[in-house]
């Protein structure tokens, strides 16, 4: 009994240690599990707030896009201004020398007087087309700031577009790769908590076991300290009674 009971001692230390085993591999394959779901949820997230990024930028690239076409538009458009009206300047300064002749060939003084008259008109005219000329100018000098400034904006949303496409390959690999381990050791972790679920049952049935041996040693040791009392009260009766005998013999 005492050598069973050593043997049954030493296996439940062993399987205590089995069990204190599996559970810290339990844990482990817990934490790792973590880890790698914790990488790959924040891989999607990264993804899906690039996609909401990129969407964005591509919006107000159209965006500058299209201003950029109306202020080209413009730009053409006060240009096509701006050389019609050289084009008349150009004639009514040639009108100019043409009437200043005149006047300075002119025979009669109504015909002189005819001529300064139409000198004044042509002179207004072409103070006129000077003074359009430069208000369509300074229009096109900051229209033509406002479209540079656009293309700069656009083409620095266009880099932040392209650099945001180049790195959702390696969000993706992450998310790729981050799912695979969290399933390995999802895998694992349920081998671990198996084993430790099996640990733990075999040591109950070994401690149950024990308690049970050692139960029956306390009521064995228990009938054998019983049984030591009882034999020295026999020997005290036996011991009464011969003398008793004797006397009942001397009698005769």
């Amino acid at each position: 009994m005492i050598q069973s009971l050593a043997s049954l001692e030493k296996l439940v230390i062993q399987l205590q240690e089995k069990k204190k085993e599996a559970t810290k591999l339990r844990k482990k394959a817990e934490e790792q599990l973590k880890t790698f779901r914790s990488a790959e949820k924040r891989s999607v997230s990264g993804l899906q707030s690039l996609d909401k990024k990129i969407e964005s930028e591509k919006e107000e690239s159209s965006d500058a896009s299209t201003v950029l076409t109306r202020k080209n538009s413009q730009l053409e458009s006060i240009g096509r201004l701006i050389a019609a009206a050289e084009e008349r300047l150009i004639r009514e300064k040639e009108a100019l020398e043409q009437t200043e002749q005149e006047i300075e060939f002119a025979e009669n003084p109504l015909e002189k007087q005819n001529a300064e008259a139409r000198l004044r008109s042509i002179n207004d005219r072409i103070s006129d087309l000077v003074e359009e000329i430069k208000n369509r100018q300074k229009t096109a000098k900051k229209i033509s700031g406002d479209v540079t400034d656009i293309s700069d904006i656009k083409s620095k949303i266009v880099s932040k577009i392209q650099k945001q496409t180049k790195s959702k390959p390696s969000l993706r690999e992450t998310k790729i790769a981050s799912h695979k381990a969290a399933q390995k050791f999802l895998k694992e972790l349920e081998r671990q908590t198996r084993a430790e679920a099996s640990a733990q049952k075999s040591l109950d049935k070994a401690y149950s076991k024990l308690q049970e041996l050692l139960a029956n040693r306390r009521k064995s040791a228990a009938k054998k300290t019983a049984a030591a009392k009882k034999k020295p009260a026999k020997k005290t009766a036996a011991a009464k009674k011969k003398p008793a005998k004797k006397t009942a013999a001397a009698k005769k």
